[in-house]
């Protein structure tokens, strides 16, 4: 099933990562929930001790405006958002995506999400359908939970979203893949997201 998918890149102020990461635990999941947001993974990036990184999805594009709306027009984030945003030095890195969302991890361990800048997408996407896919599965690596750009219009501008960009996303469960030469199908690298999912609410100190 393909949803409308947001992959959440924030950049938090030093020391902050825990403070949003309880909040959003202990508020934010079931307050998005309650407002018709499915909310997926979330991840301490392993490499960058001030980013938090988690994705949401919703039905279609539509269904997001409103469940946008209900969430940041309702009671939870008015009575939290000032110290979440306090947290954050930017909050915009936000790749809309279409694909089937990715569930908050059901056994600890890393998760490395694969981010491609194709040169085609079109093209790129049969590469990794018909090449790459069975590669990564063949070294024990499978791809998961694969996604593409999605290029409607921002429906809830409230909230930016990265826009003028063709990305392929993908994620894998453990160690990072090996990837092959991909140089004449991208426009730059491939950059990979060495993830550590969220693990509920700290203990009392």
């Amino acid at each position: 099933m393909n949803l409308i998918v947001e992959l959440r890149q924030y950049t938090l102020h030093p020391g902050a990562r825990d403070t949003l990461v309880d909040l959003f635990e202990r508020e934010f999941v079931t307050g998005q929930e309650a407002a018709g947001i499915t909310v997926g993974g979330r991840f301490r990036d392993l490499d960058d001790p001030d980013r938090f990184v988690w994705l949401r999805a919703f039905p279609d594009m539509a269904a997001r405006a409103r469940a946008l709306r209900a969430f940041y027009g309702g009671p939870v984030w008015q009575a939290h958002r000032e110290r979440a945003n306090a947290t954050m030095t930017d909050s915009d890195d936000v790749l809309l995506l279409r694909g089937p969302g990715l569930p908050a991890p059901a056994i600890a361990g890393p998760v490395v999400a694969t981010i491609c800048h194709p040169l085609d997408l079109t093209t790129f996407t049969g590469h990794f359908e018909q090449h790459l896919r069975p590669a990564l599965t063949a070294a024990g690596t499978p791809a998961q939970a694969v996604h593409v750009s999605e290029h409607a219009e921002n429906t809830f501008p409230a909230l930016p979203v990265r826009t003028g960009e063709n990305v392929l996303v993908w994620f894998t469960a453990g160690r990072a893949p090996r990837l092959p030469d991909l140089s004449l199908h991208l426009k730059s690298a491939p950059r990979q997201l060495r993830l550590e999912p969220v693990r509920g609410l700290r203990p009392p100190s």
